[in-house]
């Protein structure tokens, strides 16, 4: 079988001399391959957002937007909150992108004081697009695994994730 850059890497580290312990080559592997994975879709991502003309932060803006229980409606605090920026930050995004008429600001619906993001048909456009050709990338890559090898993968992973989300809330207690 062909190697890839994952075991290239286990080579070069295994038994090297500036680790006191040697490492376990499978949970290297992994990690490496998990990692690639990662970076790929990042960048694939990367490039569905430019394909269709929108910055990172307004793809980011937009998907937080859309992804939520109420899709396409949002306080910018709570949309601060989803990608982790501050409230300043959020407004800066907000009236550029307004002004694009990707979105607009209005009243709150049950409390006039609070103002309420929400997504045009143009926003929801361009980020159905990129979803699109970002989704397509997704398919291609998965495409190379068969069916059940992609149904055991994601049940490999989710037992992955469902540990890591444990172990978070166990912290948060």
């Amino acid at each position: 079988m062909t190697k890839d850059e994952a075991d290239l890497h286990v080579e070069r580290w295994r038994d090297h001399w500036v680790l006191e312990e040697g490492i376990d080559d499978d949970i290297e592997a992994m990690t490496v391959r998990i990692g690639t994975i990662s970076k790929w879709f990042k960048a694939t991502t990367k490039d569905a957002v430019a394909q269709v003309g929108l910055e990172d932060f307004e793809y980011e803006t937009l998907h937080s937007l859309m992804i939520r229980d109420t899709p396409g409606l949002a306080s910018p605090g709570e949309l601060a909150q989803s990608m982790g920026v501050s409230n300043a930050g959020v407004t800066g995004r907000l009236e550029s992108m307004e002004k694009k008429g990707w979105l607009k600001r209005k009243p709150g619906a049950g409390d006039r004081r609070r103002v309420e993001v929400e997504a045009t048909r143009e926003g929801l456009r361009i980020w159905r697009e990129a979803m699109a050709l970002r989704g397509s990338a997704e398919t291609d890559v998965a495409s190379v695994l068969t069916p059940s090898e992609l149904a055991a993968l994601n049940k490999l992973l989710k037992k992955m994730t469902l540990a890591i989300e444990q172990e978070k809330a166990a912290e948060e207690r």
